[in-house]
């Protein structure tokens, strides 16, 4: 059985090289060839890393079949194209957030990767941050009793974006995160507010109002034009409160407090008639937990290897990216 992969990457732009840093580095696979148009770019990785072949024709790697998996790391809109040259080449592929830009295009990567027994999986990195995952513990558990609300924050000045807005260049981090952490509920409403100030026609601050069919409520507010840098979630639960602070040195707070309701007995101490309350103001102590740092990128390649070469079920998978583009769409099915 095979235990080590070729693979390529087609796209090393603002992100790419953070993936090739990662395949570089991982004594599972073989970084053999990467795919960009631009000649600096190419330059740029060939200077890096000498030994990996570059070439601004994807037919070089789409051909080659001692090329096991596929990573792509290029514009939105080139997304889908991609991906289905990748999966009819007969090779794994692993998209950059988002899949595709419809969810329609997705369903069809989906066809084709089950048709093609292959792996097709986005790139949603935050799900395979450790302090994610420790708050799905969390909520497992029921750490924080019934969950009421959450919003969330990914504010900065920059990077602006021509080719999305900035609801589908940030948002999929924090929608992809809720709709983990709740395991997928159905959803209610969707609203959404934004505005173009910088570039006509492209939002460059949004807000996202999701409700859930189970009374949850979830705001998302994503701006690139904001003096603050945030990347912050806050979640309020029946029984305890956490903020996931992802520039933090403390990622995680878990906060002891909230407002438990008591029965006010009348003169007569009916336990069985009892229509007053008051209302007990709880304010405990801060926790913040140990959590262990593995890098979420390096976390999310071996994961993308462990389901080619294990078998292991995918988490970041055409179904789930189906969801948040749904979300990002507007679309509340």
């Amino acid at each position: 059985m095979k235990t080590k992969l070729n693979v390529a990457q087609i796209g090393v732009g603002y992100w790419g090289p953070n993936l090739v840093r990662n395949l570089v580095n991982n004594d599972r696979c073989d970084l053999l060839k990467v795919c960009e148009i631009s000649k600096d770019r190419r330059n740029f990785i060939k200077n890096l890393y000498p030994k990996i072949h570059t070439t601004f024709n994807i037919n070089e790697i789409l051909n080659d079949n001692d090329i096991d998996a596929v990573i792509i790391a290029t514009p939105v809109s080139t997304h889908y194209d991609l991906a289905m040259k990748v999966l009819n080449s007969n090779k794994h592929v692993l998209i950059e957030k988002p899949m595709a830009q419809t969810a329609q295009e997705v369903e069809k990567i989906e066809i084709k990767s089950s048709e093609k027994k292959l792996i097709a999986m986005v790139g949603h990195t935050f799900l395979y941050n450790p302090a994610v995952k420790y708050i799905k513990k969390l909520i497992n558990e029921n750490t924080l009793g019934k969950i009421r609300y959450i919003y969330s924050q990914r504010l900065n000045l920059g990077r602006i974006r021509s080719d999305v807005n900035a609801l589908w260049n940030l948002a999929p981090h924090d929608i992809s995160i809720i709709q983990y952490w709740l395991d997928n509920p159905e959803i209610q409403t969707i609203k959404y507010s934004g505005e173009s100030y910088v570039q006509k026609g492209i939002d460059d601050v949004a807000f996202l109002n999701i409700k859930y069919k189970n009374k949850i409520l979830a705001n998302i507010h994503v701006s690139w034009l904001d003096p603050h840098k945030i990347r912050k979630m806050t979640i309020v639960g029946s029984k305890k409160m956490v903020v996931y602070d992802d520039i933090s040195n403390n990622k995680v707070s878990i906060f002891d407090k909230g407002i438990d309701k008591m029965a006010v007995l009348g003169e007569n101490m009916d336990f069985d008639n009892v229509n007053t309350f008051s209302y007990d103001y709880r304010s405990g102590n801060i926790k913040i937990p140990d959590i262990k740092w593995i890098e979420p990128l390096k976390a999310e390649i071996d994961h993308f290897f462990d389901c080619i070469l294990d078998g292991q079920e995918c988490l970041t998978d055409a179904k789930h990216a189906k969801k948040v583009i749904q979300i990002l769409s507007l679309n509340e099915s």
